[in-house]
């Protein structure tokens, strides 16, 4: 029993340290956080079962979770919920091109637009946002802002600017006094920023869209459907990690030159057990963590397990609230939002 506590306590190692290397320099190591969450069960089990049975042995699975305690604190959070706080209050939400219920029911649903200019975040920030200037029931330019009375930065990916495109979109209902894009490329994906005058001070909003994950879900719904798909899933999560991981360099090099405090929210399509997030946590503290309940899952599809949206935000900032809005089903993935006040 013993080798094999070796063997398990040295694949912790490996998994645990496996976050801070970057998918460009070594080969699928993207892949191997994904089974974090395992290895972290396997020695809780061990342990309690040496432990009973007095075998020394049960050291090495304690370490191995005192090592990787921090897996368990970014994988569940306990804090007092604050409904009501008080601060600058931030929303990010993939909309899924506001399409989400024609896709799975056949027609579209406006109400989507109704909650979304309900709630009372002062920031809200779209991944996958539509814009049809053709329609009044599609014009979310104007649904959500002008109507809704904030200002609007919205940075067309593809499309015809003048009539339907699609890109990345941030809402405020604070002035924008400077706006640009940060990278992007074919497709739905990228990153843009807006300068915002809080009160007296100015607060840089980053917007991001990291590559997709691209998986086929509804392929992974039963276990021949696994079977068939595994492989080309292996190849689709090793792809995008590298993709996300060129991407990050980018994006931490635009905001570590930021002139101003920091909030970046978007769908990073990574789980909080990967290289792109510990990267962020570096110069960054994550909403979630800070203010999170539960385990916050943000995806709403078979794949329900993942938390691929996320809200960062540099040390001047304090999140005291945060919610994954599970009740809002307009899409594949679910909003979450946060409220900071600054330190």
């Amino acid at each position: 029993m013993k080798y094999l506590s070796g063997i398990i306590f040295c694949c912790s190692l490996i998994l645990f340290f496996s976050v801070y290397v970057s998918p460009e320099y070594f080969p699928y190591v993207g892949l191997l956080p994904f089974f974090i969450p395992v290895i972290w069960l396997i020695n809780l089990f061990l342990l309690f079962i040496l432990t009973l049975s007095w075998k020394r042995t049960a050291l090495l699975h304690l370490a191995a979770l005192i090592i990787g305690y921090k897996f368990a604190l970014i994988t569940f959070q306990i804090h007092p919920k604050k409904e009501n706080a008080e601060g600058l209050k931030v929303l990010s939400y993939n909309a899924h091109l506001f399409d989400y219920k024609r896709t799975e029911e056949g027609k579209f649903d406006p109400n989507v637009f109704t909650w979304l200019q309900e709630h009372p975040a002062d920031i809200k920030v779209f991944q996958e946002f539509y814009q049809d200037y053709t329609s009044a029931s599609r014009n979310a330019v104007k649904l959500l802002g002008k109507d809704s009375d904030f200002e609007t930065s919205y940075q067309v990916i593809e499309g015809n600017p003048e009539k339907r495109s699609y890109g990345l979109a941030i809402f405020s209902r604070y002035p924008i006094i400077h706006e640009g894009k940060v990278f992007d490329k074919s497709g739905t994906n990228g990153a843009i920023f807006a300068d915002i005058l809080y009160n007296s001070d100015t607060i840089r909003i980053y917007n991001a869209h990291l590559e997709s994950m691209r998986i086929n879900s509804s392929g992974l719904e039963d276990l021949d459907g696994v079977r068939e798909n595994y492989r080309q899933t292996l190849g689709k999560l090793h792809r995008g990690s590298l993709e996300r991981s060129k991407q990050l360099n980018v994006l931490v090099e635009h905001f570590q030159n930021s002139p101003h405090p920091v909030i970046l929210m978007g769908d990073l399509n990574e789980v909080p057990y990967s290289y792109t997030y510990f990267k962020l946590s570096e110069t960054m503290e994550n909403a979630f963590e800070k203010a999170g309940n539960g385990f916050g899952f943000t995806y709403n599809k078979v794949l329900f397990f993942l938390r691929i949206d996320h809200i960062f935000s540099t040390k001047e900032f304090e999140a005291v609230a945060f919610k994954t809005h599970r009740e809002v089903d307009y899409s594949d993935h679910y909003p979450i939002s946060a409220t900071f006040t600054f330190k």
